[in-house]
């Protein structure tokens, strides 16, 4: 079949075989599939869909278009993944945190995705840092370091790079089928021993009911097992950014902090060392207290210390774990937000908040944009706050003061404010193994 007979096929609500899908996923890969045919696949699957095989079929194929890499290594070889979400810098703690506990981390990651944001451009808001390196390199300085926070590259699922950023710019981010296949062609690639998924659930997900979510949980650990890679996923909110921050530089700020052990009660502190903790325990490493132990390598320097033998081999500053503000980029403009009115905090719509970082410039709305590492929002209020009319609900970090005051007319209309006070949801939802 020719790319325009497999779109055709898929448009009428029929599943390619598994030799057509490769075809297309090779195609995707070698650059015979034009980016419009890209985008009418992409279309097509997330209006119709693909049967359960097909789903299948399209994830080893896209992870087959590049190099399976195997290791050699003295201990497990992990990692984590979540589905995306507000102020989600999880990443960035959970990868040196890994690797400071003896387990190995070849995190290949992406970019900003919709209205969520993206590890690679957090990674990138540090100067100095480049996420695209050969395999070799990578390899190595998963050896060395223990961990590596990468792009996959040409070499890696080629098939993902490309449709990744096709369907940030053409609505056809939320499909069961395509979010399976992009998060595990890049993960099965890395030749994992195991990994654990965080499945985002709520208003700044793109799974914004526990249903849904539980389905997409299913799909990616039947899936990432099938494919011979022990896979288990913890499904947790995302009804309010995990971190008080969204953007790229504002959530390195905040990482820092949680792997400094300044702010070990947080959200973001929290989810970090539970998934550490589940994706130990599925593996059998650290014995029943692993979840104190990962706590202790917090508190006694040695998770930060790994992080910043990381940076410093991508090319970042060496002392940056030292003094972090110091070399992570500024926005000219910072303005307070204030509330509209008083009364308790009871939800945040969280698309339309996503959205503010893109209007800002820390996003992308074609593959093209340049990202703003500078720009964000920090300080922003969890749910349940009780505010007084004028109180500070966030911050808006912006390149200028026109589009700063119009991002802070969007995060006042995103803030629910009630009289009534509403509790939070669980940070926990649903553990699927």
């Amino acid at each position: 079949m020719q790319p325009s007979e497999i779109i055709s096929l898929v448009k009428l609500g029929q599943t390619p075989g598994n030799s057509d899908l490769k075809k297309f996923c090779n195609g995707l890969a070698d650059g015979s599939v034009s980016d419009a045919q890209a985008a009418a696949f992409a279309m097509a699957v997330c209006l119709k869909g693909l049967d359960i095989k097909g789903r299948k079929d399209l994830t080893l194929s896209m992870r087959d278009s590049g190099e399976i890499l195997s290791w050699d290594l003295d201990g497990p070889v992990l990692d984590k993944h979540s589905t995306g979400g507000l102020g989600d810098c999880v990443s960035l703690v959970l990868a040196p945190l890994l690797a400071a506990s003896g387990i190995y981390v070849p995190m290949i990651s992406g970019r900003g995705l919709g209205h969520t944001g993206g590890t690679l451009d957090k990674m990138e808001a540090i100067p100095g840092v480049s996420v695209n390196i050969d395999v070799n390199k990578f390899k190595g300085l998963v050896s060395e370091v223990g961990c590596a926070i990468v792009s996959a590259n040409n070499d890696i699922a080629p098939a993902d790079r490309r449709l990744y950023g096709i369907r940030d710019v053409t609505s056809t981010v939320d499909s069961l089928d395509l979010i399976t296949a992009s998060i595990l062609s890049k993960k099965l690639a890395a030749g994992l021993d195991g990994l654990v998924l965080d499945v985002k659930c709520g208003s700044g997900a793109f799974m914004t009911n526990l249903e849904d979510a539980e389905t997409l949980a299913n799909s990616l650990v039947e899936t990432g097992n099938h494919a011979g890679c022990k896979t288990s996923a913890i499904i947790s909110d995302m009804s309010q950014p995990l971190a008080s921050a969204m953007g790229n530089a504002v959530e390195v700020r905040e990482a820092m902090k949680v792997l400094s052990g300044q702010t070990k009660d947080s959200k973001l502190a929290e989810v970090s060392v539970k998934l550490a903790t589940f994706l130990a325990k599925q593996h059998n490493i650290g014995g029943k207290h692993v979840g104190k132990k990962f706590e202790d390598l917090i508190q006694n320097g040695k998770a930060i210390e790994t992080f910043g033998r990381m940076i410093a081999s991508l090319g970042g500053p060496i002392k940056f774990t030292d003094d972090w503000d110091r070399y992570l980029p500024e926005a000219t403009v910072i303005l307070e937000i204030p509330s509209v009115k008083s009364g308790y905090l009871t939800a945040w719509r969280g698309h339309d908040l996503g959205n503010t970082i893109v209007a800002l410039g820390g996003g992308r709305r074609v593959q093209t944009d340049i990202v703003d590492p500078s720009v964000g929002l920090d300080q922003i209020r969890p749910l349940g706050s009780y505010l007084h009319q004028g109180d500070i609900i966030a911050r808006v970090h912006a390149s200028r003061t026109d589009i700063a005051q119009e991002v802070i007319k969007s995060v006042q209309d995103a803030a629910i404010i009630s009289a009534t006070k509403k509790s939070p949801n669980s940070l926990f939802l649903k553990e699927i193994i």
